[in-house]
């Protein structure tokens, strides 16, 4: 992350006047607090737990991601998956197998972890290129966007003959319901597939994984012996168990409910007191990317909204090297008070005036 986002950030967050429309954190209170509580304290007795696992992660925490893939018409079996910490440390393992002088294509506006675990391992990133090694796309529901853009792109991805970076971590978010079709399917032996419980469930238990081309996996698996040994068995263990006491189907469906409830709220506060912003009515996930026709800087923009009383991710973060575009920023629904959306909204508006004066 740009160090001076990082440096506003932690400042806002230090002041509790502020409203959080930063960060893709989930709602709070989705998470299963009591459930977790209970099964963190029952595994804690468990030498499987507390013990050195496999890089490859846990045999129950893999049967269950690859159950569900198998459930969306992916040929997969449980030795194919890795259990991560989190799906960054999938992408850095992805970023560091693609290196060497490669170029990925990440589309003009995609999540900033990714550019930064690309970045460092010396892959040149570019907006768009036919002739890239391989492409990074956001499955189901693109990050910042909030829209499905694969299906658009599906067809030039297969055909290209390129290695293809697949990051699902919203797609189970989608506000229908309707997962899209992997395309593990249609090119396995190009596809690496990227998931994680962080948005569904809780980020802190930090589980993600990685399905990676066969002829790639075992190298991968050196890669993550050598960097970390294994992903937390306490994490793993008590994924286990929550599976046994939860409705993990259930809660999907709850969530997206809630986080389409919130969507309309914030696009309805935003409608009223600032109808010169663009942006789509996101298909689901955490926010919205909001575009404007203005040129300017986007960190004055955060600091004038801080000052305001609210938060924003500046747009710059989530454009690769080289693109230049009119000022646009992100705006997260899914962690603050729903109640707060229309003084968030208010104090935006009171921000953006600040700002244009500025400019």
């Amino acid at each position: 992350m740009d160090p001076r986002v990082a440096e506003l950030h932690h400042r806002a967050a230090l002041r509790p006047d502020v409203i959080p429309l930063a960060g893709g954190l989930p709602a709070d209170d989705l998470m299963p607090r009591v459930a977790l509580a209970a099964v963190l304290s029952e595994v804690a007795q468990s030498r499987d737990a507390l013990q050195y696992g496999w890089p490859e992660g846990l045999q129950s925490v893999r049967d269950w991601i690859a159950g569900r893939l198998v459930a969306r018409g992916v040929v997969i079996d449980p030795e194919h998956v890795i259990v991560t910490a989190g799906a960054q440390q999938a992408l850095s393992l992805v970023a560091a197998e693609l290196a060497h002088g490669s170029r990925i294509a990440v589309g003009a506006a995609t999540y900033p972890a990714a550019l930064a675990a690309f970045a460092s391992t010396g892959l040149e990133i570019v907006d768009e290129d036919r002739d890239a090694r391989a492409h990074y796309v956001i499955a189901g529901v693109a990050n910042p966007q909030g829209v499905d853009l694969i299906e658009a792109q599906r067809t030039n991805l297969i055909a290209s003959g390129a290695e293809i970076v697949v990051d699902e971590a919203y797609a189970e978010l989608r506000f229908d319901g309707e997962l899209p079709r992997p395309l593990a399917i249609d090119a396995p032996d190009r596809v690496w597939h990227v998931g994680t419980i962080s948005k569904t469930l809780a980020p802190g238990l930090r589980i993600g994984w990685l399905v990676a081309p066969a002829r790639r996996r075992a190298a991968v698996l050196e890669r993550k012996q050598a960097s970390d040994l294994q992903t937390c068995s306490l994490s793993q263990v008590a994924l286990t168990r929550l599976f046994g006491v939860i409705d993990y189907d259930a809660m999907l469906a709850r969530a997206r409910r809630r986080y389409a409830a919130r969507a309309d709220r914030l696009i309805a506060a935003l409608a009223h007191y600032t109808p010169e912003l663009r942006f789509r009515e996101p298909e689901g996930g955490f926010s919205l990317w909001v575009e404007t026709d203005e040129h300017g800087d986007d960190i004055a923009l955060l600091r004038a909204a801080i000052e305001a009383g609210v938060s924003l991710d500046p747009g710059h973060m989530f454009r690769p090297p080289g693109v230049i575009a009119p000022v646009a920023f992100r705006l997260s629904f899914s962690n603050a008070p729903p109640d707060s959306f229309e003084e968030a909204a208010r104090r935006l508006a009171a921000a953006l005036a600040a700002w244009r004066h500025l400019e």
